[in-house]
């Protein structure tokens, strides 16, 4: 397994290539193509940071031949528009993630958040730069008139609660602000009660007692949204979420670049979501430092509990294999990518 996961990352290193050692010639930079991307992160925010990096970069590495403006705070349109917004051209690009539209087909859920799947983002990039999980996206997003780009992956996501999580079995009537989709159906066959809401309405939910807990985001982004004034409890490391986020553009923009143009956008990808795994890493272990001096319990499930939560999840994604062609060709590739790290053994 280390020796696996050495490979990976070596891969997604070394597809980072030439190009961000060597900008473009001038013969590229005749003509300047501008590309309007939009996030809903803030420009303050790990990603937001992070997105504004991979159009520096890209930037500057066209030498002069591309300006990509990345507009943070859902600034142009909604976040759940942004992917349409793309596909239509009234935008060029979206750096949101997938699992706003799984409404479009039920397979863009297994290129959003694998529920209980894998343990790493490593692992996760893995599939995609290595078991053929970004050719396989990319046959679902040229329907949409969009090509996937790349994708980056913050650390495993922490649940936090003003009751104890300590295993799989305080599930049980555990009352909850979950996302739609997946993950509602997984937590439901514990015995939890999932309660649908928008990401800006958990700190009030929690402060009301509408629900006892929350699925918000890592336990750094936890910290700071000042869930564990309230919160005494948090489940880390993360084992239940992973959201995974994504660059993606206009296909017709996408074929009109070069092909050094579209190795470079690549690239910068790939460098953002390296460095994003390593400051989310950091940061995690700092908050959770922090919340420990302030008295927070931190649960490490145990391998027995994380195993059962992974059991149940199967039965939900295998279920999402049947809702359309697309998402079995997905849940395919990755049973077969996890097979082979020996994540389901």
């Amino acid at each position: 397994m280390e020796q696996l996961m050495k490979t990976i990352k070596r891969s997604i290193v070394a597809a980072l290539g030439i190009a961000l050692l060597t900008p473009l010639t001038n013969s590229y930079a005749q003509d300047i193509t501008t590309l309007n991307f939009q996030t809903h992160h803030s420009s303050s925010s790990l990603q937001g940071e992070a997105l504004n990096r991979f159009a520096d970069l890209a930037n500057e590495m066209s030498g002069g031949s591309l300006d990509i403006k990345m507009h943070t705070d859902s600034a142009v349109v909604k976040a759940s528009e942004a992917f349409e917004s793309a596909s239509m051209g009234i935008i060029d690009g979206d750096a949101t993630g997938a699992g706003y539209i799984t409404g479009k087909n039920p397979a863009f859920q297994f290129y959003g958040d694998i529920m209980g799947g894998y343990n790493t983002p490593y692992e996760l990039i893995g599939w995609y730069k290595d078991g053929g999980g970004l050719e396989l996206a990319n046959e679902l997003y040229h329907q949409f008139d969009m090509h996937l780009i790349g994708v980056f992956i913050a650390t495993p996501e922490a649940l936090s609660s003003t009751s104890a999580l300590a295993g799989i079995e305080d599930l049980d009537g555990w009352k909850f602000r979950s996302p739609p989709g997946m993950e509602s159906e997984i937590f439901a066959s514990l015995g939890a009660g999932p309660v649908v809401m928008p990401f800006g309405e958990v700190f009030t939910a929690m402060s009301t007692g509408t629900v006892s807990g929350a699925d918000a985001s890592t336990l750094a982004v936890n910290k700071g949204l000042g869930l564990y004034d309230i919160a005494e409890h948090a489940t880390y490391p993360g084992f239940h979420s992973m959201p995974i986020e994504h660059v993606a553009i206009n296909l017709n923009k996408w074929n009109n670049l070069s092909e050094a143009e579209q190795q470079l956008l690549r690239s910068a990808v790939d460098t953002i979501a390296l460095e994003i795994i390593q400051d989310s890493t950091m940061l995690d272990r700092q908050a959770a430092a922090e919340l420990r001096q302030e008295g927070v319990t931190l649960h490490d499930w145990s391998e027995e509990d994380r195993q059962a939560f992974r059991e149940a999840a199967q039965q939900v994604w295998e279920d999402w294999s049947t809702r359309s062609p697309e998402a079995k060709a997905a849940y395919d590739s990755h049973i077969a990518y996890m097979n082979k790290l020996g994540i389901l053994e």
